[in-house]
């Protein structure tokens, strides 16, 4: 997959609210993603896993860690809210709805460019859903640190 990555400075966090359909690979069949509302999904990477210059496609996205909407669903917002932190990225992104398979690809390829990059990939992975100009985009973020 041809996909120019990017270093990206968050300077102020996004927050969300709890809920919204829990599938992160589902959001153009769900009722959110057709209304177009964004989303935020945190994996929490295996240990195993998150430093692994080529990780296990099974095992690479670890965890759901948390999953929300940028507006509050209607109704009572329960829990806490979320958020995709400020901080220093790797970000990737496509202007279109991808399938689980190829955000396996992109999310081993922001690992990959960050190690050869002599970075230090945080153990979270943030995949964002949001609508632009119209059309439906997919995001990854990846933290990092420098050495």
């Amino acid at each position: 997959m041809e996909t120019e990555i990017f270093r990206l400075n968050l300077i102020s966090p996004l927050y969300y609210s709890p809920g919204g359909a829990s599938d992160p690979f589902g959001y153009g069949e769900s009722p959110e993603g057709a209304a177009g509302t964004e989303k935020l999904f945190c994996f929490e990477l295996e240990e195993t896993q998150f430093r692994n210059i080529e990780p296990d496609r099974d095992k690479c996205m670890g965890s759901l860690a948390f999953y929300g909407v940028s507006v509050p669903p209607k109704g009572t917002e329960k829990g806490k809210p979320g958020s995709l932190p400020q901080g220093n990225y790797l970000f990737a992104q496509k202007r279109e709805l991808l399938n689980r398979e190829t955000i396996i690809n992109l999310a081993i390829e922001l690992q990959q460019e960050a190690l050869w990059q002599r970075l230090v990939p945080g153990k979270a992975l943030y995949l964002r859903y949001l609508y632009e100009d119209g059309r439906p985009v997919t995001q990854l973020f990846r933290p990092y640190t420098e050495r």
